[in-house]
C-alpha cells in the first residue's frame, strides 16, 4: 500500500481518482492546493505525488520548486496529471525531469484511470525509468 498525495482542484475528479486508487490498495490524501499538499507531505511522508499543474493560488510548477527544496523529499516520485498539453513543456522536459524530478507527465484528456494506476504502480518500483511525454 502506497501513501499518495493527490493534488487536484476539481473535487469530482479528485473523488473519482481517490476511489479508484483506494480500491487498488493505496491510501490517498486529497489536496486542492499546493500549500495543503506541502502540509500533507510533512504529515504523511508520501510514496508518490500526483499533481495537476493548474492549481488555485500557486501553479503546479511553483509547488514542485517548493516541494523539491526540501532535501528529504528529493527522491519522492512526482507525476503530473494535467489538462495542460505536454507539448507546452516539450522544450522544458529536461528541466522538469532533472531539476524538478518529474517521473511522468500524463495528459488528462488522453489518459484512462487504468493508465494512471499503471504509472502510479510503476513509480513505486525503484528500477522504473522516467517516461517522456
Amino acid at each position: 500500500m502506497a501513501q499518495i498525495i493527490l493534488i487536484e482542484p476539481d473535487r469530482v475528479l479528485a473523488a473519482t481518482y481517490r476511489q479508484g486508487l483506494e480500491a487498488s490498495g493505496h491510501r490517498v490524501v486529497m489536496c486542492a492546493s499546493a500549500q495543503a499538499a506541502i502540509y500533507a507531505a510533512d504529515e504523511i511522508w508520501p510514496d508518490v505525488i500526483i499533481t495537476e499543474l493548474q492549481l488555485i493560488g500557486h501553479s503546479g510548477i511553483e509547488f514542485l520548486y517548493e516541494f523539491r527544496s526540501y532535501s528529504e523529499w528529493q527522491t519522492i516520485p512526482v507525476l503530473i496529471h494535467s489538462h495542460v498539453p505536454p507539448a507546452e513543456f516539450s522544450d522544458a522536459w529536461e528541466l522538469l525531469r532533472n531539476e524538478l524530478g518529474i517521473s511522468h507527465y500524463l495528459y488528462k484528456p488522453l489518459t484512462s484511470f487504468k493508465q494512471l494506476l499503471r504509472v502510479v504502480n510503476d513509480c513505486l518500483v525503484p528500477a522504473s525509468a522516467p517516461v517522456q511525454p
